[in-house]
């Protein structure tokens, strides 16, 4: 976090628009896919470089464009240059550290939402991706070469169903329901990970138990502050605000918006999970405490008695007559024996071993 911030203070006394890039440093090469598809045919590019992109030329009625990193920051103007992209959007698009939001230009909307990615139940990875929906076209962009919207893609390549005959609204709603199904995945993760911390914490609450908990409340933290927005950016679209969205597809949007609710309706209650967690772990370390001082105070309280035993016999005056007994030495161990069993059995008794 605190890299990230020093990027961030680099935008310091620079002009609006200014395209610096915000968020993990990364090497790798950009990638441009282009779908360009109708209800009668598709046709699916892969370009080595902006100008490619630029100078294909195609007839078909939706083009889809999927840029596959942000850290270059002249592709990325290049290609807002081209389809006539406020520089603003554009400075939003490369600083990935952006809250997820929705903003109507008119004649595009742009939305910015955070995906989720669980790596074989191990690790938790957030990415911002960029959407912008224009009349015949549809912008997006995310921060690494993973592609998460192959799934459509194939559903495109594969079916002349919905998707094919619907305008950009419609390719715009299946991105943003592919993003809440990913939220989906990671609330099956940490579902997961809470059972078996539950399991742990009261089989043998050890220290490092309450790191693996303060992890997954940070985790919790940053799922809600990804998914919360989106709830307003859903519930804005269902509205019908915005005239790239057509009365039909509306119904779809709602839809995704009653499957966000229930995502957050599960991370409030994850999240109430894990904070009586940390209260059942304190709890348990403070009865295991409980239990080690109730077994000393036991001990200690045997031994009382026998300690003043010791302690008068152990007295240095002359005239004590037990102490020319000849069986006085086993007299006092069997008195004290006694005394031992005694003490134990009214515990038992009073049920305190």
């Amino acid at each position: 976090m605190s890299g990230r911030y020093r990027q961030i203070t680099k935008k310091v006394g620079l002009p609006p628009g200014t395209l610096l890039h915000i968020g993990p440093s990364r090497s790798e090469k950009i990638k441009i896919k282009m779908l360009n598809y109708s209800s009668d045919n598709w046709v699916e590019k892969e370009f080595d470089n902006v100008e490619e992109l630029l100078n294909y030329k195609d007839t078909a009625t939706i083009c889809w464009v999927h840029i596959s990193g942000v850290h270059v920051v002249n592709v990325i103007e290049k290609i807002g240059t081209a389809f006539q992209i406020h520089p603003l959007v554009l400075e939003d698009i490369v600083n990935t550290n952006h809250r997820p939001k929705l903003e109507d230009n008119k004649e595009y909307l742009y939305i910015v939402v955070k995906m989720i990615h669980c790596y074989d139940n191990k690790k938790m990875d957030f990415e911002q991706v960029s959407i912008i929906v224009g009349s015949d076209y549809i912008l997006s962009f995310q921060e690494n070469d993973d592609d998460t919207f192959d799934q459509i893609r194939e559903r495109i390549k594969s079916t002349t169903g919905k998707i094919r005959t619907k305008g950009t609204d419609y390719l715009a709603y299946a991105l943003l329901d592919c993003v809440v199904d990913y939220y989906y995945v990671a609330l099956e993760y940490l579902g997961e990970k809470i059972e078996i911390l539950e399991d742990k914490i009261m089989v043998d609450p050890k220290p490092k138990i309450l790191r693996e908990i303060h992890t997954l409340k940070n985790q919790m933290l940053f799922v809600r502050k990804a998914v919360w927005p989106l709830r307003e950016i859903l519930n804005a679209l269902a509205r019908g605000d915005s005239l790239l969205f057509k009365q039909d597809t509306l119904i779809y949007i709602r839809d995704v918006y009653d499957h966000i609710i229930q995502v957050i309706d599960s991370i409030e209650m994850y999240r109430d999970m894990v904070t009586g967690m940390l209260d059942i772990y304190l709890s348990s370390i403070s009865f295991k405490t409980n239990e080690v001082m109730k077994v000393l105070t036991i001990i200690a309280t045997i031994f009382i008695p026998l300690t003043f035993i010791v302690g008068l016999y152990g007295m240095n005056f002359k005239y004590m007559p037990e102490l020319e007994w000849e069986w006085g030495y086993p007299i006092i161990l069997c008195i004290m024996a006694f005394i031992s069993i005694c003490m134990v059995v009214f515990f038992r008794k009073k049920k305190w071993l």
